[in-house]
């Protein structure tokens, strides 16, 4: 057995990778581990998108870490304000000496022999290798290199600027231009009304509507509890009641699928004047639960159509004219800047290459398990969110489980767990992810996927997944615990061509 570098590598240091190293920190101190970062500055997906209005889709309180209170007055905040969270978070725990930077992870190969991870990391220009036994991805769940983007005719054709939030230009003045948004999700709604502050009219072109709501900016009670309470006091019960209170929305929510949407269709109607055509621009296709809704805070979204700055265009592009785009009614809108917010690229684990035991892995044939882990992936831990809640409280339960699980392993003396699929639960699978949002509909056949049963499922349910992962058992039978076993994958999840990766 090789003695590795490291204990523990961590990939990427955003929001997710510096609460990770927290707990790993503070839980199991004796763990020897580092932070890997693609980019040269902390962040991540908070340092990426720096377009006008950049903010957060759900509330501080929860989106922020369970032992670092949120003190700002903004609930729904900007990507700034979070950036300097995370920055804090890193710096008054140490963390900021434990990352390397531009250090993008290209590839893991597992060795059951030797019991460690061997990465290879692009690092100046060069690759050179870094060894752990345990793998934590906090790599998010998207390209940051690359941003979505449809194939459109006469795209090249158009002779002003094209921008993809994704990569916002630094020194773009869009003031008094006449501008184009693309895209109906989270950021369209985002840069509708900020850019719309400066622009001459701002028109932002959907091909269909989506579910938006209007709330407060700031949570008065949290504010007011602030006042009277430590702040030690004050964030934890603003969390739960937060916690609790989405929760019973959701339950609501479900239980009425059409009452909802009728009750959010409605809210939409009375934000806008009388004659506004809400319901071509804001009656969706599809069920509340389907997608994420968008929120806009205070309002900002229906003021900005009020006040008759922005425009929504709900239809089909025909094609990109050398001024503007053509819509497939004959509409033509002219525009000096448009801008595509078509949405991310979805990926699982950073995209990097992963083999064990000489053998590459399909990772489309991989199977969740309770949300954190892969199938015969050995000391692996991925990290990710809720799609119906804030990201972190997810992040949260899987790292204190992920201590649990280190300091479990250590008291037994295992170097080795992987959770054990058979043949049999590999084919037995569903989607990953039952929603129909884009990003996820066009990545879905290379995605990690559902099994028909626990524990080979990603509930969306944070009081399960707070039940299972921090008073459920470490050895529950699915997981193998060794101290060496080669892992044996089962057929479907071998690439194809793994003969030849194990060869090279």
């Amino acid at each position: 057995m090789t003695q590795p570098e490291f204990d523990v590598l961590i990939i990427g240091a955003g929001l997710s990778g510096i609460g990770v190293a927290r707990y790993l920190k503070t839980r199991c101190p004796d763990q020897r581990f580092a932070i890997l970062e693609s980019k040269p500055r902390i962040g991540g997906t908070w340092d990426l998108f720096r377009y006008p209005g950049i903010r957060s889709d759900s509330d501080m309180h929860t989106m922020g870490y369970a032992f670092k209170p949120w003190t700002n007055a903004r609930a729904i905040a900007d990507g700034g304000a979070i950036l300097n969270y995370i920055r804090e978070t890193a710096e008054e725990n140490h963390l900021t000496q434990m990352i390397r930077f531009d250090h993008q992870v290209k590839s893991a190969t597992w060795s059951s022999a030797e019991q460690i991870w061997r990465l290879e990391v692009l690092h100046d220009g060069g690759i050179r290798s870094l060894t752990c036994r345990f793998l934590f991805s906090c790599a998010g769940y998207y390209r940051h290199h690359e941003g979505y983007l449809p194939e459109w005719p006469g795209y090249e054709d158009y002779q002003g600027q094209l921008v993809h939030p994704q990569f916002w230009p630094e020194d773009l003045d869009y003031s008094g231009k006449k501008i184009i948004v693309i895209g109906s999700g989270a950021t369209a709604v985002t840069l509708t009304p900020t850019l719309a502050q400066k622009a001459a009219h701002v028109w932002q072109v959907q091909r269909s509507p989506t579910y938006v709501v209007s709330r407060p900016g700031e949570d008065e009670f949290a504010n007011r509890l602030r006042r009277w309470l430590p702040e030690k006091l004050a964030y934890p019960i603003t969390r739960w009641r937060t916690i609790f209170g989405s929760a019973k929305r959701r339950k609501r929510m479900v239980a009425n699928l059409e009452g909802t949407r009728k009750m959010l269709i409605g809210a939409v109607a009375k934000e806008l004047p009388p004659d506004y055509d809400w319901k071509t621009h804001f009656v969706p296709r599809y069920l509340p639960g389907q997608q994420r809704i968008c929120a806009v805070p205070d309002g900002d979204m229906f003021r900005t159509l009020s006040e008759g700055k922005a425009s929504m265009v709900t239809g089909e592009i025909r094609r990109f004219t050398p001024t503007g785009v053509e819509m497939t009614d004959g509409t033509h809108l002219e525009a000096d800047l448009i801008i595509t917010a078509t949405g991310l690229v979805m990926e699982s684990l950073g995209g990097l290459e992963i083999v064990v035991d000489g053998q590459a892995v399909d990772r489309s044939k991989l199977l969740i398990y309770k949300g954190f882990m892969y199938s015969n992936l050995p000391n692996l831990v991925y990290f990710t969110g809720y799609t119906n809640a804030s990201w972190t409280l997810k992040v949260d339960l899987v790292a204190d489980y992920a201590c649990r699980l280190l300091r479990f392993m250590q008291r037994k003396g295992h170097t080795q767990v992987v959770p054990a699929a058979n043949e049999a639960d590999v084919a037995n699978v569903n989607s990953a992810l039952k929603f129909i949002s884009g990003y996820v509909v066009r990545a879905a056949h290379r995605l990690p996927k559902h099994g028909k049963a626990w524990p080979w499922i990603h509930e969306q349910d944070y009081f399960w997944d707070r039940k299972t992962l921090k008073r459920g058992r470490i050895d529950d039978g699915t997981l193998q615990f060794s101290r060496g076993t080669p892992v044996r994958l089962p057929a479907a999840q071998i690439a194809e061509g793994s003969d030849q990766v194990a060869a090279e």
